[in-house]
């Protein structure tokens, strides 16, 4: 005979000798897989534990969630109780944890004493059946909320955020609708995502909530609201028109730092009527998690937001530094054309050609700040950077040479915001040298060196001090400063005046053992 075999057969044989077992044996079954022959397995042994008792009959109606629940009948009232149920016939509610939680209700047609003895039996097994099935819900719930937490961790959009964030809630505890308001400095709500609702029926009913009526109380008082009929609690406000019915509600406060910032209202609980103690602590829980996830994304959004400041303010040093006081000298040099075509023709023509010269330079330089990155998107650095030397010498009297013979390997060692940075401050140097330097020549080298990638742009040119004090809105030496320190490179700048200028990038190459910069 097999293990499972004997434990079958004892299973039966307890069950027959003390017919409880049988019932709690079929419960246990019911909360695990409720299906019609595990119910028809509880009809049986509830049947026979009335039998037992020596009572003529009994009925049980169970609703006692996360069960799923179910009826069961035997002898006399196998079929239910009708409105003519004789006097033996006496009701009973089945109940747990002090009364506070109903489980069931019986009608047993038995004595009294025989009544008393079968209601011990079956609340007992129904509460024994019920606990286990709140602890299968209490580890699935921390499943679904680490599961939870970890995919709103995950996003950083705040828009994503706010939208994952009340769909999981909603799924969480079991709710029809789910919305989570967001507070503005004054307490009132200022965004207001929904989940459970289509676009269409959202769209019906007009304008979010204002925060009055009961969710006014809970962003009035910072507390949890639980109630079984929005209608029914005093500080209902009523619905608008085209609002879908809603009767039960529970709204918890979302805080960052003891800081409200937002409230989860979720109504309609499914598939029971109203939602409980348990589902509140698990939303607050749920809650502490949402709170660091907004945090978290709108710092993330508070940092792109600075990064796109940081980008225009170097966009409008090197407007005002470069194509501004280009347009500028131009306009001085035009200004007193009109006598000179009169004094000397000759020379006003070739003033004239000059000035068409430097704003056909400063056309191309505008061009480069609207393409942003410029040519060499998707190709690798040293064609990037040939094409820059290109466009820049295209747009001036510039010779330039390039020198990329020790740039092998450098590709895919530079971390895509280097690779940016490398291209952008070639394209500056150059085109200060061709601004500038008055040089003819000038040379652009890429060469790596261990772990290290060297961009070198030299020209003989005027040169200058670098330790003087720019002039008021001469940003482009800062710029090329601040684009390699951004990436943990360094900038170096070898000048005098009468001797020409040497900048000299160095920018960290990633390696096996380090992350990108």
């Amino acid at each position: 005979m097999s293990a499972s075999t004997r434990t079958e057969r004892a299973s039966g044989e307890r069950a027959d000798r003390f017919p409880v077992f049988g019932l709690l044996d079929a419960l246990d079954a019911w909360r695990r897989t409720p299906d019609e022959q595990r119910r028809a397995a509880i009809v049986s042994a509830f049947g026979s534990l009335v039998a037992a008792s020596g009572a003529r009959g009994a009925f049980l109606e169970v609703a006692a969630y996360p069960m799923a629940p179910f009826a069961a009948g035997h002898g006399s009232l196998a079929a239910g109780v009708t409105g003519d149920a004789g006097e033996t016939v006496s009701a009973h509610e089945l109940t747990t944890h002090d009364g506070r939680v109903p489980l069931a209700k019986i009608w047993i047609d038995a004595a009294t004493e025989d009544a008393v003895l079968i209601v011990r039996m079956v609340n007992l097994a129904l509460i024994a059946a019920w606990s286990q099935a709140e602890v299968d819900r209490a580890n699935e719930r921390v499943a679904v909320l680490d599961d939870a937490t970890r995919a709103i961790a995950a996003e950083l959009d705040l828009t994503r955020v706010l939208q994952l964030i009340v769909d999981r809630v909603r799924l969480l505890v079991g709710a029809r609708y789910a919305a989570l308001g967001i507070l503005d400095a004054r307490g009132v709500i200022e965004r207001f995502v929904t989940s459970g609702m289509t676009p269409e029926a959202r769209a019906r009913i007009g304008a979010p909530p204002r925060g009055r009526g009961l969710l006014g109380v809970i962003i009035r008082d910072g507390v949890a609201v639980r109630v079984a009929d929005i209608a029914k609690h005093p500080d209902s406000y009523g619905f608008p028109r085209d609002h879908p019915a809603m009767h039960s509600f529970l709204g918890v406060p979302v805080r960052i730092g003891g800081r409200p910032i937002g409230n989860f209202y979720l109504t309609d609980k499914e598939p029971v009527q109203e939602f409980s103690a348990a589902d509140q602590q698990l939303v607050e829980m749920f809650a502490l998690h949402a709170g660091i996830a907004i945090q978290n994304a709108r710092l993330h959004q508070q940092v792109q937001e600075l990064a796109v400041v940081d980008e225009r303010l170097r966009i409008s040093r090197d407007l005002h530094d470069g194509i501004i006081q280009a347009i500028y000298a131009v306009s001085l040099s035009l200004e007193d054309l009109p006598e000179l075509i009169e004094e000397d023709r000759v020379e006003a023509v070739a003033r004239l050609d000059r000035a068409i010269d430097r704003l056909t330079t400063t056309i191309t330089d505008i061009r480069t700040f609207i393409v942003g990155l410029g040519p060499g998107l998707g190709a690798s650095v040293v064609d990037a950077l040939t094409a820059v030397a290109t466009e820049i010498a295209a747009g001036s009297r510039l010779d330039i040479s390039v020198d990329f013979a020790g740039a092998d390997g450098i590709d895919g060692r530079l971390s895509p915001q280097a690779t940016h940075e490398l291209i952008q401050i070639a394209r500056e140097a150059l085109s200060n040298v061709a601004r500038h330097s008055a040089a003819e020549r000038a040379v652009l080298s890429l060469q790596a060196a261990g772990d290290v990638a060297i961009l070198r742009v030299s020209d003989e040119g005027r040169g200058f001090d670098p330790g003087a004090r720019p002039g008021a809105g001469h940003f482009g030496l800062a710029n090329l400063h601040d684009r390699a320190v951004a990436v943990g490179g360094e900038l170096e700048i070898d000048s005098e005046p009468g001797r020409g200028t040497r900048i000299i990038v160095r920018l960290p190459l990633i390696t096996s053992e380090s992350p990108p910069p």
